[in-house]
């Protein structure tokens, strides 16, 4: 059965990046924010196609492992494939390069879709929707073939989808840092816990993963 996935990264005050620009897409801090998740050995392997084995796998690699597995479609948001960046530019591919991460269909929320649907290297197609999400979660799910639905960023795409209550599984990396600055993740999401099941686990790179299922 096709279960709705998230995975989410924060920091230890709740904050997100928001201060996005051509040189760091997903905003200055990222990089501090997703730096166990970055060197693990899937990630590396996933991302960068580095087939030297090089990276941690410890409990970090295991949930990057867990991140690729049975996923069937994708539902991001402009900003995180770039369109907020690069919206007159007609030849733009996103900010993934010619061989996406993804491997399915990913469905980028948009209100300037209408646009061409865009094939890429590894299996990748980015469709462009402007829709309820109900409906593109529909679209998805139907893609997926019985796998699973994952909702990617960014932070208005994640929140629009827990609000509305369409979440089976998130997946929360919380770094062991403050940023003291950015997207508050939780605020207005009280009580998300009492429809889901809690579970707690401490990498050895001090990061936190915290799973709720429903």
């Amino acid at each position: 059965m096709t279960r709705v996935r998230m995975d989410l990264f924060t920091s230890l005050d709740g904050y997100t990046p928001a201060d996005p620009t051509p040189e760091n897409p997903m905003g200055a801090d990222w990089g501090r924010l997703t730096a166990a998740y970055g060197a693990t050995r899937t990630f590396r392997a996933h991302v960068f196609d580095d087939t030297s084995g090089e990276g941690t796998s410890g409990v970090d690699d295991r949930y990057a492992s867990a991140f690729f597995d049975g996923v069937g479609s994708e539902i991001m948001g402009a900003g995180m494939f770039g369109l907020h960046t690069f919206a007159d530019d007609v030849d733009w591919k996103g900010w993934w390069g010619d061989k996406p991460p993804f491997g399915t269909p990913v469905y980028v929320l948009t209100h300037t879709a209408p646009r061409p649907s865009i094939p890429m290297k590894g299996g990748t197609t980015f469709h462009f929707r402007n829709a309820a999400i109900e409906d593109v979660l529909a679209e998805a799910t139907e893609s997926a073939g019985g796998l699973d639905v994952r909702v990617g960023g960014g932070y208005s795409t994640a929140r629009d989808f827990l609000r509305a209550g369409l979440v089976d599984d998130l997946h929360l990396m919380v770094a062991p840092i403050f940023l003291g600055r950015g997207h508050r993740l939780w605020d207005d999401l009280r009580g998300f816990e009492l429809t889901h099941t809690v579970t707690t686990e401490v990498a050895e790179s001090g990061e936190i993963h915290v799973t709720l299922t429903r």
